[in-house]
């Protein structure tokens, strides 16, 4: 296995440390799921975006709060509505006298356009719901997961750095509610399932919500901190056969490929497979997940295991695949039965 330096060695240290102290720390507010936890901070190590998808009543919102809280980074939420705008979030252009009023003007008259920045100027965004706006107003998240920057009258304006949406959905409500589009979807490093806690975690949660009120957060981890691991993630190593399962993996989803063995039907339950962006997530999600496990090297396991969450969101399932009851989680599970790892 490749090794690090000895300075990038002892700076990993210390990362690592602060980033063991953030899992304590969401530990205090947040019971149990442990997998869902490892996932969101790959997702934020990784430099990417992460929807969350639950039934109501699982702490999804808290966990990104309680994220926040425990970092030093900014923090919004956008709770979507119907009636939401794509100003709402991205901020408009107001028109302003030289003497700073809005729609105002100097002693010449002057007038000016000037953008008023909206709530997705911060670190870490909060989209709740976000499947409860229309698609219009979820578009105004495109340019913003994917560069970076809002454009607005023409002008590029940059967001803070780090920069993370987390979304949450929850799956069972389907009045009022506008499915995201495939363009919104694989803009998302993962789909995170937030599953019910098993019965000790909910008899935990149970007693720690009832009683006395938790003990407070404290923030232990900085934006430059998230910024230095995000670049070390990027120099973690990755072995050319990592490269290759991950690729077999993800063309292995799509429509007219060839298959391995025990993939034969697999095209039936598919109408579109995951994309190239889906190997650059499973790859970059490795190395997150590898650094988060005190490894300077990404394997193969590390790949498997974050296939579900890479995959389930950007597979388009056939009416076939509905008729027998598969989930996507079911055919990334049959993918990496059948998909050989060497």
């Amino acid at each position: 296995m490749t090794r690090p330096s000895p300075e990038t060695a002892q700076e990993l240290d210390r990362l690592l440390e602060k980033a063991a102290a953030l899992r304590a720390e969401i530990a205090k507010v947040v019971v149990g799921q442990k997998s869902v936890i490892e996932e969101l901070l790959v997702t934020l190590f990784a430099g990417g975006h992460a929807l969350l998808v639950g039934v109501p009543g699982l702490a999804k919102t808290v966990l990104v709060k309680t994220v926040a809280a425990a970092t030093h980074l900014s923090f919004k939420r956008i709770q979507f509505t119907p009636d939401l705008l794509p100003s709402d979030i991205t901020g408009s252009e107001i028109l302003q006298g030289n003497d700073g009023g809005i729609g105002g003007k100097d002693g010449n008259g002057g007038k000016a356009f000037r953008f008023l920045p909206g709530p997705i100027f911060t670190n870490l965004l909060l989209a709740d719901e976000i499947n409860r706006t229309a698609p219009k107003t979820q578009a105004a998240l495109l340019e913003a997961m994917q560069e970076g920057q809002v454009t607005a009258g023409g002008t590029p304006h940059l967001l803070p750095s780090p920069f993370c949406v987390l979304a949450t959905q929850n799956p069972i409500e389907q009045e009022g509610t506008y499915p995201l589009p495939e363009a919104q979807l694989d803009r998302f490093l993962l789909q995170i399932n937030v599953a019910y806690p098993s019965l000790a975690d909910e008899v935990a949660m149970l007693k720690r919500t009832t009683g006395e009120a938790p003990a407070a957060v404290t923030p232990v981890l900085s934006a430059e901190d998230i910024l230095v691991l995000r670049q070390l993630v990027r120099e973690v190593p990755v072995a050319p056969e990592v490269f290759d399962y991950a690729a077999r993996l993800a063309r292995a989803t799509r429509p007219g490929e060839g298959r391995p063995k025990g993939l034969e039907d697999f095209s039936r339950f598919i109408d579109w497979g995951a994309g190239p962006r889906a190997g650059q997530a499973l790859i970059l999600a490795a190395k997150a997940l590898a650094l988060l496990s005190g490894r300077f090297a990404a394997s193969r396991d590390d790949v498997a295991r974050l296939a579900g969450p890479v995959f389930r969101h950007r597979l388009v399932l056939s009416y076939a695949a509905d008729a027998e009851k598969l989930s996507a989680d079911d055919l990334v599970a049959r993918l990496l039965a059948a998909v050989p790892r060497n």
